[in-house]
């Protein structure tokens, strides 16, 4: 189901908005893998799975939408899981890890919430924290918009990050994840610079 409708919306968003995925070869075939990408539409998570057709890719969505009957629908066979916005949810957080653990693709949005004027906002640290708890391969992922009828859409996947030297690091706590969060950020906002036009 995934993968039918990853296909359909693939090909609507080729004409609708025009998309140009690049880097999408970046994301590994195997192993565990942390997309971070930053947040300018609700559209962004449909966007940032449908740019990779070789890895089904998970998220976190917020619960709302697990309640609304056709929306739950399409959002489960798309793989994503609900999260409790503004508290900390273990459950949401224990599902990521095990997605990880079991080597598959999770999507994250560090910002946390959409970015209303489309500058990249300061990130939250669960995706330098996932990755650094499970040596999961950390790939920035810009989405260059805005999302306008028969403009230009384009999603850059990038090179993978090597944070190694956080991993040897992870045991001094908050300072690192806050560090390699920076990183992971910086990163997002030098793709969105070298390609937007």
């Amino acid at each position: 189901m995934y993968h039918f409708f990853r296909a359909v919306f693939y090909h609507l968003f080729r004409i609708i908005f025009r998309l140009d995925v690049v880097g999408a070869s970046r994301v590994p075939k195997k192993g565990s893998v942390v997309l971070c990408a930053n947040h300018i539409s609700n559209l962004d998570p449909i966007l940032l799975g449908i740019g990779v057709p070789h890895r089904q890719i998970r998220f976190m969505a917020k619960e709302e939408l697990f309640k609304v009957p056709v929306v739950s629908y399409f959002v489960r066979n798309f793989g994503a899981f609900p999260v409790k916005r503004g508290m900390n949810d273990r459950r949401a957080l224990k599902t990521a890890l095990e997605v990880l653990k079991q080597g598959h693709v999770l999507g994250i949005f560090p910002e946390g919430t959409r970015s209303k004027t489309g500058e990249l906002k300061k990130g939250l640290p669960g995706a330098a924290l996932f990755a650094l708890r499970t040596d999961a391969l950390v790939i920035p992922v810009a989405i260059i918009g805005p999302y306008r009828l028969f403009g230009r859409l384009k999603i850059v996947y990038g090179e993978p990050l090597d944070l190694s030297e956080y991993k040897n690091q992870e045991k001094s706590g908050s300072q690192t994840v806050r560090e390699a969060t920076e990183r992971i950020m910086e990163s997002i906002q030098q793709l969105i610079e070298q390609h937007r036009t």
